[in-house]
């Protein structure tokens, strides 16, 4: 027992010595993301395009109604066969809405990524920047669920001063 305890003792000696002090700090990344005037515009921009398609959809779904609500109070005084007719209409009309409020989901995600994109690009420059001016090699969101190190140095306030906020 007291060999393989020695032994332990220096596997673990050997692994401390083999490796290199890793330099980390935290930082509220949704804080300084809040202050961009960038992020705050890009914000306002896609929520007014969303709500414009939002909108849009609606102003499309208003035909369907207006039929499915016809159909459904007229169904009792039609035959079978003309309530199968106009209830294969009404899936066609639904099967036509629910692709293009798809189409329109993916406008809005694509407009979202292309807005975003050079924001993200100036913020992980400043972080770039920040981090190599101090020496840091790791720098952890402060907010992050999965933070395994939070006693570093908060970067916070260097990457701020860096965007100029």
């Amino acid at each position: 027992m007291k060999k393989l305890s020695v032994l332990f003792a220096a596997v673990v000696m050997l692994f401390s010595v083999g490796m290199k002090a890793q330099k980390v700090a935290s930082m509220d990344v949704a804080g300084v993301l809040s202050l961009m005037p960038e992020k705050k515009k890009a914000d306002e921009q896609l929520d007014a395009y969303s709500k414009a398609k939002q909108a849009e959809m609606q102003k499309e779904a208003q035909p369907y109604q207006a039929i499915a609500q016809k159909y459904q109070e007229e169904a009792p005084t039609q035959t079978a066969e003309v309530n199968k007719k106009r209830e294969a209409e009404l899936q066609k009309m639904q099967s036509e809405l629910q692709t293009k409020a798809a189409a329109v989901q993916k406008d809005v995600a694509d407009k979202t990524d292309a807005t975003y994109a050079p924001i993200e690009a100036k913020f992980n420059a400043a972080v770039d920047k920040v981090a190599k001016a101090n020496g840091w090699d790791f720098i952890f969101d402060a907010n992050s669920p999965s933070l395994i190190y939070k006693a570093g140095p908060d970067a916070t306030a260097l990457v701020k001063k860096e965007l100029g906020l």
